[in-house]
């Protein structure tokens, strides 16, 4: 064989190859093209999204609004995959019976909001807190409130429907049993002093909401502005929030929640019912 003969000879054979190849791909389905060293799963289309994480979408405000009548509150909504006790401090939240009443749709709280009910400030309730947000919900606590430690807050909750709702909410993220938690509420609650011009408000009276957060601290001396807030929807007084340590010895400063404390001229503080 001479020289172009065997150029002839590697030219067909290079043919040959080439038309087995082709062959061998046309027999393979089109979307298999992507597979790299027969990693097919390493294609796009056949890669499995992962579900999101629970907790991934984009937060919520907190809400209190699965009891008829509660507002929601305006921190992020509750991280409820945090061990109970993890938290930074408490916020006792004090409601102003006549304004929630007014403000809100009261059909779960019909005892407090009844003609005659005669409340003031009572207690909402005392929520873990962190410097950001906050926990609810917590599964490391399912046990549920004695009626003995019930009746031991009776005095400090408009009724024993929204007691149970706090401790389940919030109270199972305190690290403390139900009957512990619920002392802890009648000795955050000891430890303020409404003041003065709010426990017999027969009238309605207007004011700022800087005058209800003077009227706080200096009923309070320990109690300093950025360590409270006034909420005031729809420019009606329903709540006034306190931080407090997680010992509940002292009251602590709190930015976040202070800085969503209502401004404005004046609000009306309706009387009391």
């Amino acid at each position: 064989m001479n020289f172009f003969q065997k150029q002839a000879a590697v030219f067909m054979a290079a043919c040959g190859v080439l038309l087995f190849a082709g062959a061998a791909l046309a027999q393979t389905p089109r979307g298999d093209a992507g597979c790299i060293l027969d990693r097919c799963q390493d294609r796009p289309d056949r890669q499995t999204r992962r579900p999101e994480p629970p907790g991934s979408e984009p937060a919520a405000e907190a809400d209190d609004s699965t009891i008829p009548g509660l507002q929601r509150r305006s921190a992020p909504r509750g991280n409820t995959t945090v061990a109970p006790g993890a938290f930074d401090f408490y916020v006792l939240a004090l409601s102003w019976s006549s304004g929630f009443c007014a403000v809100s749709s009261n059909g779960g709280a019909r005892k407090q909001c009844a003609p005659g009910a005669d409340l003031g400030f009572v207690v909402h309730g005392l929520w873990p807190q962190n410097e950001r947000g906050f926990p609810s919900d917590c599964e490391g606590s399912v046990r549920t409130p004695s009626r003995l430690a019930l009746e031991g807050v009776r005095d400090l909750f408009p009724d024993d429907g929204l007691a149970r709702y706090e401790w389940r909410k919030h109270g199972t993220c305190s690290g403390r049993s139900p009957t512990e938690f619920f002392h802890d509420v009648r000795a955050a609650r000891e430890s303020i002093e409404i003041p003065a011009r709010f426990k017999d408000v027969r009238e309605p009276v207007s004011m700022p909401p800087a005058d209800i957060l003077r009227a706080f601290t200096q009923a309070n001396p320990r109690l300093r502005p950025g360590m409270l807030s006034v909420v005031c929807p729809k420019g009606m007084l329903q709540e006034v929030r306190i931080c407090m340590s997680k010992d509940l010895r002292e009251f602590r400063p709190c930015p976040e929640i202070a800085s969503k404390t209502c401004r404005g001229r004046a609000i009306m503080v309706p009387p009391i019912l």
